[in-house]
């Protein structure tokens, strides 16, 4: 700033001073012309050049007093130009000075902003939001109060992103942000923290109730489908909470522990969690898991597990479900629900559907060179269901397996599907336009409409097991389960009951008209080599056998 003023001063002082050299080089050049004039006058009238001819001369022409007056109306001219010029040049010194120091001020303002709120929703950063954490404490300590700490990450967020773009995905968090605001009121604080996640504080907290009805609230409010460019948007969340000074007395570990829940809230896909200790430990094995999920996948410690549907008329296996589990050299065998969320989390599950798809179908052509035809189902992700080129890829490796792509089912849950319905829809539409089977799994736990189903090239329904376990003690269940089957059946679709975990479920589905059942009542998932046993026991035996060897009760059908 000052060297600024310094710079214009100085050009200031140049002008000034060049206007007093035009005006000396006037004086001079106007006494030349007096004396040149003077010289040639006394010449003219008295023939000859003399000091004394030249005084005549100025006496008696008054042309030339005119022009003796020359160097002075130059050296006035120059003194008041060159003044003239230093008083604009300051004026505008002190202008542009002005000028500098607002910029210099809203940039300083524009900067400090900068560091402490987010850019692209203009919300507090998490320097910010760590600031006021801090002084929630502090307040907090002082008066004996309590406050809560929630962290929120957005649901298949990476999807939306590498699907629609960037672009939509900017939209994507302002729209969240926005609906945050109208939810979180002052004196509480709602921040971006990074990515798709935000934190939000909640002060002078009476129970652990209020903070979870407010997590409702939010819920409600993220559920409204958005639609961007056409494209429409099922937006959901998982959230972590901790309380002060319950679970730590200090910003940086509130936080970390609201990360930590929120964690297991998106892999437990239960919505939001309160933060335990026993997190913690989990937490760490699933930092440990996620790093050399990538190794496994490339050095095949991964293995492929087979489950049985079977066809309740008859007893016959109709297909078998393939389940990907993790042969870990460490922690043994490593569920699903271990790693599958890791997988989706970090990028990882188009190499592992990709893994299981061509497991499965190696293990589907033994089958076949065995002479027994037995299709294979395979769960796909959203990040499968939104990549234009799956088709193609499950072409490929239908082929390099030589396997009919009628032996392929596809299973699909309704929340992948609404991530982009469209988008899906065309997916869906080329894959069974191959030949594929198509399976909506999970079915009435999602969201989707009825009119979407229809639309839908699907073969399949799939029970949610949650309505099936529970239907000898829920009428509501059971009703449920005898709907879906009507709905499906209406619509042409087979329908499956998955959870079928004992004989009193299935003595309760064959009446209802179910066509398959799949569950632990017939037989735990199982690898190749333990489910060509239990297929080779039960067709010796000439008869269906659950698992623990009693015959499969198996009604008439009217």
């Amino acid at each position: 700033m000052g060297s600024t003023s310094e710079v214009l001063a100085v050009n200031a002082q140049l002008l000034k001073s060049k206007a007093s050299k035009l005006s000396v080089a006037g004086i001079g050049i106007s006494i030349c012309a007096i004396i040149i004039a003077s010289i040639a006058t006394a010449y003219l009238q008295t023939n000859e050049i003399s000091l004394a001819s030249i005084v005549e001369a100025q006496k008696k022409n008054a042309s030339l007093w005119l022009l003796d007056m020359m160097p002075f109306i130059f050296a006035f001219w120059g003194q008041y130009v060159s003044s003239m010029m230093a008083f604009e040049a300051s004026a505008m010194v002190v202008d542009q000075t002005s000028d500098l120091r607002a910029q210099a001020t809203a940039f300083e303002r524009q900067a400090m902003r900068g560091t402490t709120n987010d850019a692209l929703t203009d919300l507090p950063n998490r320097v910010l939001l760590m600031d006021r954490l801090g002084q929630a404490i502090k307040t907090a300590s002082i008066e004996k109060s309590r406050v809560a700490v929630l962290v929120l990450d957005i649901d298949r967020f990476k999807d939306i992103n590498d699907s629609l773009g960037h672009n939509t995905g900017d939209r994507v968090i302002k729209q969240v942000a926005y609906r945050l605001r109208k939810v979180i009121h002052e004196p509480n604080t709602v921040a971006r923290l990074d990515g798709d996640e935000f934190g939000i504080i909640l002060k002078k907290l009476g129970t652990n109730a209020d903070a979870i009805k407010l997590v409702q609230e939010i819920k409600e409010a993220l559920h409204v489908p958005l639609k961007l460019e056409g494209v429409r948007l099922d937006i959901d969340a998982s959230l972590g909470i901790t309380f002060f000074p319950e679970h730590g007395k200090d910003a940086q570990i509130l936080l970390q522990r609201a990360d930590v829940a929120m964690y297991q809230a998106k892999k437990k896909r239960s919505g939001f969690i309160v933060y335990t200790t026993a997190l913690e430990r989990c937490n760490t094995r699933s930092l440990s898991l996620m790093g050399e999920l990538r190794e496994a996948i490339v050095n095949n410690e991964l293995a492929a597990y087979y489950q049985p549907k079977i066809d309740i008329k008859t007893g016959i296996i109709k297909e078998v479900e393939a389940l990907v589990r993790w042969r870990h050299k460490v922690h043994g065998l490593v569920p699903p629900d271990d790693f599958i969320p890791m997988a989706e989390k970090t990028g990882l599950i188009k190499q592992l559907t990709l893994w299981v798809l061509h497991e499965s179908l190696t293990q589907c052509a033994k089958w076949n060179n065995e002479g027994y035809k037995l299709r294979v189902a395979v769960n796909l992700s959203t990040s499968d269901l939104l990549d234009i080129e799956f088709p193609e890829t499950v072409t490929r490796v239908l082929n390099a397996h030589d396997v009919p792509s009628e032996q392929l089912l596809l299973e699909i849950t309704e929340s992948s599907i609404m991530v982009d319905a469209n988008r899906s829809l065309e997916t869906l539409t080329n894959l069974s336009s191959l030949g594929i089977r198509l399976s909506v799994d999970d079915f009435g736990t999602g969201y989707s409409s009825l009119s979407y189903l229809s639309k839908l090239p699907v073969d399949e329904l799939k029970i949610d097991r949650s309505f099936v376990m529970d239907m000898a003690n829920n009428s509501n269940n059971a009703k449920i389960v005898q709907a879906t089957i009507d709905l499906g059946h209406n619509l042409g679709l087979e329908v499956v009951a998955e959870g079928v975990e004992t004989a009193s479920n299935l003595f309760l589905l064959q009446p209802l008209g179910c066509d398959t059942a799949q569950g632990y009542y017939f037989t735990k998932p199982l690898d190749a080599k333990e489910f060509n046993t239990w297929r080779g026991q039960n067709i010796a035996s000439g008869r269906m056998q659950n698992k623990e060897g009693e015959l499969y009760t198996i009604l008439p059908q009217k």
